[in-house]
């Protein structure tokens, strides 16, 4: 019950503050260049900073498990390309594959992940480390499939298709922030308390402001009519992954906070994120911010369920 009730705590507020994002813009508060602006600053502001101060604050160095990074990216790659793959196969939509595989694979890991292995562990260097491993590569991944799939990547050829998705990955805020986070950290660069301060208070502001943007775009009629390829990416997100992989990190002996890292890489919700980015990079924004709200109102119960599992198993305290 301990367990259900911290999920609820974590996943319920985040909800809550979307359905205010969309009650301010039925009344409206809020509209569509409130959203299209919105995005954008997210998109090239908050969330780089948010990132860039979760890996900066961490010594790197002292904390690093190569073994545990290595296994991050390999399962987000291997849950990337298999998505994929399939998606191509089974999806008849076209336009919908960017979005279907982004929001399948790519958990709030920064946002969300950190919460809970504070919550149970305390100050953690364990979720810093989860981050390094999959959120450069969910960035990474995530600006291949919606160049490639998107409204402007499939009117191009395979060259420009390629060029495109190689000056995004260049040119993408959340990749130069983390890799400048890490280069920070590394260094042991630390900055004066006024430099600090301002980073924390734009940082705070990116949940809140991803989630009420998010709430404000929601298009309800529209998401129910694409509820199959929600309710397919939910359960792809929230249950197929962890039932596949975490099998795998237990037999190569991760336990306790590492193995609660893993599990939110694998099963958190998906990311708002992914609804800036889609938006921005001209993919279905309509269905992701439908698996994006659907994930999350799942994730308490699925969570819970698989953190129950893995306390009664023995493989967290």
């Amino acid at each position: 019950m301990e367990n259900f009730i911290f999920s609820l705590n974590v996943t319920v507020p985040i909800f809550l503050v979307m359905a205010l994002g969309w009650a301010l813009k039925q009344i409206g508060m809020l509209d569509e260049h409130f959203v299209s602006v919105g995005n954008k600053f997210n998109f090239q502001v908050t969330l780089p900073v948010l990132l860039f101060r979760d890996i900066s604050s961490v010594d790197i160095g002292a904390v690093f498990d190569l073994q545990y990074v290595l296994f991050c990216a390999l399962a987000s790659s291997a849950c990337f390309w298999a998505i994929w793959g399939c998606t191509k196969l089974f999806l008849k939509n076209q336009y919908m594959v960017g979005a279907f595989v982004q929001a399948s694979f790519r958990s709030s890991a920064a946002v969300m992940g950190l919460a809970f292995i504070q919550n149970i562990y305390g100050q953690s260097a364990m979720g810093p480390l989860m981050i390094i491993g999959a959120v450069p590569l969910y960035n990474i991944y995530s600006v291949l499939v919606l160049t490639f799939e998107g409204q402007q990547g499939q009117a191009a050829g395979q060259r420009e298709k390629i060029r495109q998705a190689f000056c995004s990955i260049l040119k993408n805020p959340m990749i130069i922030s983390i890799f400048l986070g890490l280069l920070v950290s590394l260094c042991g660069i630390r900055f004066p308390l006024l430099v600090d301060k301002t980073v924390s208070q734009v940082s705070q502001i990116a949940t809140p402001l991803a989630l009420v943007t998010l709430g404000a775009g929601f298009e309800g009629r529209k998401a129910l009519a694409k509820l199959k390829p929600t309710l397919a990416a939910s359960f792809i997100k929230l249950v197929a992954q962890p039932m596949v992989l975490l099998p795998v990190a237990l037999a190569m002996g991760f336990e306790g906070e590492k193995l609660i890292g893993i599990l939110i890489m694998l099963a958190s919700p998906t990311t708002p994120s992914c609804y800036i980015m889609a938006k921005n990079m001209g993919n279905d924004g309509t269905l992701t911010a439908s698996i994006v709200v659907v994930t999350t109102l799942l994730a308490s119960f699925t969570l819970t369920g698989w953190i129950f599992l893995l306390k009664t198993l023995g493989y967290i305290g």
